[in-house]
């Protein structure tokens, strides 16, 4: 099974190695039949401290590597 690969903005990068991501989502209300937004916040692991609150990064699937990351962010690509 392929590891999922979500895209979200950095809430916070207080933790040592740790951001905070928030991803939205946008689902069909069943009743309503609206357009409405949901959104999660996921740990990630961030080995190198990379990364800074607002910035936009993936994150993808990976084995636990604590009680609340199971999440690893991907490398920042050059331009």
């Amino acid at each position: 099974m392929p590891k999922r690969i979500l895209e979200g903005v950095v809430v916070s990068d207080k933790g040592d190695k740790t951001v905070v991501v928030k991803v939205e989502r946008t689902i069909v209300h069943p009743l309503l039949k609206k357009i409405v937004r949901r959104s999660k916040r996921y740990h990630a692991h961030d080995e190198s401290n990379a990364y800074k609150t607002g910035e936009s990064i993936k994150i993808v699937e990976c084995a636990p590597k604590s009680k609340l990351k199971t999440w690893e962010v991907l490398p920042k690509v050059s331009a």
